[in-house]
């Protein structure tokens, strides 16, 4: 198994998208994020059925930096409880693995 990593979380607008992003790649924590406007997102939330207009970030890192990254994510983050999915991929080419595991070195 690959030690790379993508995580998954979601925000309230493409500013706070960016704010995260750039953080998280500037600190190492993520070689790269993909940001998603306008995902709608159906959830439960304090005992009632909500649906948001979000923004989806997809962060890609390593094995390694998973638990720095998470932690930085909570103090970042504007939400009180954000998604923090992790996904290990199957398979990756590995010129792009080497990438991945410089920049997030």
């Amino acid at each position: 198994m690959s030690q790379a990593r993508i995580i998954m979380t979601t925000v309230v607008s493409v500013d706070a998208a960016e704010t995260l992003a750039m953080a998280l790649v500037e600190e190492r924590l993520a070689a790269c994020v993909n940001i998603v406007d306008r995902v709608q997102s159906i959830y439960r939330w304090e005992g009632a059925v909500q649906n948001e207009k979000e923004v989806l970030l997809i962060i890609k890192t390593v094995l390694e930096r998973v638990t720095e990254l998470e932690a930085r994510l909570h103090e970042l983050h504007p939400y009180d409880l954000p998604e923090f999915v992790v996904l290990a991929p199957e398979a990756l080419s590995g010129p792009y693995l080497a990438w991945l595991v410089e920049e997030c070195s």
